[in-house]
């Protein structure tokens, strides 16, 4: 079952990763609910080596690109997110004192703040795209313009798979004309 995920969740991220504009220095949020990737509810078994493989196949794809992850935390936690120290300086964001447990900030995001070099926790983010497994909502976490992104791949395990990236807005009116790169 494992392999299956790890699988999935690596073919998600490629493909994620083709089509969302992302590039080197960017942020990409993850929601990821493992009890929705065994087919139980959202937060009603959290699954610490579920969690632990999903993590490894996304963040060593995203740390091939040079691509920061921002994992986010459950709704225990208000949805905080786990980033690098770094990209929380970058962003001028404060952090915020709590350590993400598996029953309080999700298995994900527990994953994250163990494997981590330097990891803080911080309320917000302004992330480039996200991946959201098992309805985890992380748009509060993604600039505007949210955009969403089908992938032929429309699960991770039992969960469901949500993707989205973001577009600059758009400012002008008829006579502007706009960067097509930027759609």
């Amino acid at each position: 079952m494992l392999d299956e995920i790890r699988k999935q969740a690596e073919d998600a991220v490629e493909e994620f990763l083709e089509k969302s504009k992302v590039k080197a220095g960017d942020v990409v949020v993850v929601g990821c609910s493992s009890s929705e990737i065994g087919g139980d509810n959202i937060g009603s078994n959290s699954n610490l080596e579920v969690a632990q493989t999903v993590f490894e196949a996304i963040y060593s794809k995203l740390k091939e690109k040079d691509i920061f992850l921002a994992a986010q935390c459950c709704e225990h936690l208000n949805r905080a997110v786990i980033v690098e120290r770094r990209v929380a300086e970058k962003q001028g964001l404060d952090e915020v004192n709590v350590i993400p447990q598996p029953k309080a900030g999700g298995s994900f995001a527990t994953t994250a703040y163990a494997r981590f070099t330097d990891p803080v926790a911080v309320e917000k983010i302004r992330a480039d795209g996200g991946m959201d497994i098992g309805g985890t909502l992380i748009g509060m976490h993604i600039k505007e313009v949210v955009v969403p992104l089908h992938l032929s791949l429309r699960y991770i395990g039992k969960a469901t798979l949500n993707c989205a990236r973001r577009r600059p807005k758009f400012v002008g009116g008829q006579r502007a004309v706009y960067n097509q790169d930027l759609l």
